[in-house]
């Protein structure tokens, strides 16, 4: 006895049909000038065009088992496109979207190459090469009920049907087709941001529908994407100000102990430690917040940070060529780097002297540097 849960038939029922509205959501980004994409319209998807020619009608099938000759899925999909009140004069393409892969051996596999004559041939011989004693049994399998529907109906208007009709196979399943629509959402909505950005537009697909009909026009969903763009995407990118403070005694004899701190005490400089906890606090609580989710604030740190380590190499080498206390020569060398102006980079051109300081003593931390005040004589 199997130990499996019961199949909640509810449960997948409601999963395919989000499948399904996933596969609407997606076809919305593509929208042309006047077309919609309507849900359970004349099927699953559709997308209409001013341009009959342009619209599509798509049936959505998330199967498992793979694309076989007598799979009900493409033979049902045809019934229901043959069906008197479906109206396929007003499509240009009807496609079958299925997750499926073809069947080793199936005569499907160059569908979409045939023309519409050879894909009723295809059809024909599958059907043909069933048993006599299957195709003609008074108890037919439901899959023969099927074929026979399908085949038996006028040629000329299957004929048209079938010029039409695309195979889409091997689709997305649920969740690699989620995982898409967050891909696409990668450079104008930051990643912490996606997962809120997605519900919003999700839950405004399901709001277009009313009791008569579920549709989104490309003008409609444009202007919410818009809308949430503007709310969960980044704003426009700004340096942040900095404040030009002394830390607190509370705050030096806290930091004290960072690396920074003791490069300062080595050149016995103690007086200028609460201007260094003070910069190098303030450019600290800048990257840590990141300008509320603002990447570009962190390329900017690092960019100015490895310019600004090669003038000071340069500076530091100069340093060392001098002669005199070392001690002394380390404290000017300090004296001249902490006060002289900041040079610019490109997107910031005119950096706070107190970035440009607690980037200076947020480098000196990095043990990985081997940066240093004191001069070697």
């Amino acid at each position: 006895m199997s130990n499996s849960p019961p199949k909640n038939v509810a449960l997948t029922t409601a999963l395919a049909f989000h499948y399904q509205m996933l596969i609407g959501l997606d076809k919305c980004f593509s929208l042309e000038e006047g077309q919609s994409v309507w849900f359970e319209k004349d099927g699953d998807v559709s997308i209409t065009s001013p341009d009959t020619s342009a619209s599509i009608q798509t049936e959505v099938k998330n199967y498992k088992a793979p694309l076989t000759d007598h799979h009900e899925n493409l033979w049902k999909t045809l019934k229901n496109w043959l069906a008197p009140e479906f109206k396929h004069q007003h499509y240009g393409i009807l496609v079958l979207h299925t997750t499926q892969a073809f069947g080793a051996t199936t005569q499907l596999k160059d569908w979409n190459e045939k023309t519409a004559q050879q894909r009723l041939q295809t059809l024909k011989d599958i059907f043909i090469a069933r048993p006599e004693k299957e195709r003609n049994s008074k108890k037919p399998k439901e899959i023969i009920t099927l074929q026979k529907y399908v085949i038996g109906k006028a040629s000329e208007n299957l004929l048209d049907i079938l010029e039409k009709v695309v195979l889409h196979t091997e689709s997305a399943d649920l969740d690699t087709l989620k995982k898409s629509y967050f891909n696409k959402l990668s450079g104008y909505i930051p990643p912490s941001n996606r997962q809120a950005f997605a519900e919003s537009l999700i839950g405004f697909i399901y709001e277009q529908a009313n009791d008569i009909e579920w549709v989104i026009d490309k003008t409609a969903f444009d202007q919410k994407r818009e809308a949430l763009t503007a709310k969960w995407g980044p704003t426009l990118f700004t340096i942040p100000d900095f404040d030009a403070r002394d830390a607190t005694d509370n705050e030096v004899d806290t930091y004290i102990t960072e690396l920074f701190a003791r490069k300062i005490i080595e050149i016995k400089y103690e007086d200028v430690l609460p201007d260094a906890v003070g910069s190098w606090l303030e450019l600290r609580n800048a990257v840590i917040e990141e300008l509320n989710g603002y990447p570009q604030f962190r390329g900017v740190v690092n960019q100015y940070r490895e310019r600004w380590i090669k003038t000071f190499s340069a500076k530091y080498r100069s340093s060392c060529r001098k002669k005199g206390c070392p001690v002394d020569i380390s404290q000017d060398l300090y004296d001249q780097v902490i006060s002289e102006t900041p040079f610019g980079i490109e997107g910031y051109p005119n950096p706070d002297l107190v970035f440009r300081n607690g980037l200076i003593h947020d480098a000196m931390d990095d043990d990985k540097l081997d940066l240093k005040w004191r001069v070697k004589p």
